[in-house]
C-alpha cells in the first residue's frame, strides 16, 4: 500500500484549512459535514481546487 505524504506543515493552519473547506463547499451548494463519502470525486476535487486557487490568489495579492 502506498504511503501518504499529505501532512500539515504548520499544525495551527489545519483549523483554518478545514474552515475554508466547509465555506467553499457551502458556496458550491454541497452538503459537506466532514464525511466526504457522500460526494463524488469531482465534487471533492472542485472544493480542493478552489482552495488552492484562493490560496495562490491570496499569496499573489500579499506579495505585490
Amino acid at each position: 500500500m502506498a504511503s501518504s505524504n499529505n501532512r500539515v506543515v504548520v499544525p495551527e493552519a489545519k483549523q483554518a484549512l478545514d474552515k475554508m473547506k466547509y465555506e467553499i463547499a457551502q458556496e458550491m451548494g454541497l452538503q459537506y459535514n466532514g464525511y466526504k463519502g457522500d460526494l463524488t470525486s469531482k465534487q471533492n476535487g472542485s472544493v480542493g481546487g478552489e482552495m488552492v486557487r484562493r490560496m495562490i490568489e491570496d499569496y499573489q495579492n500579499a506579495n505585490k
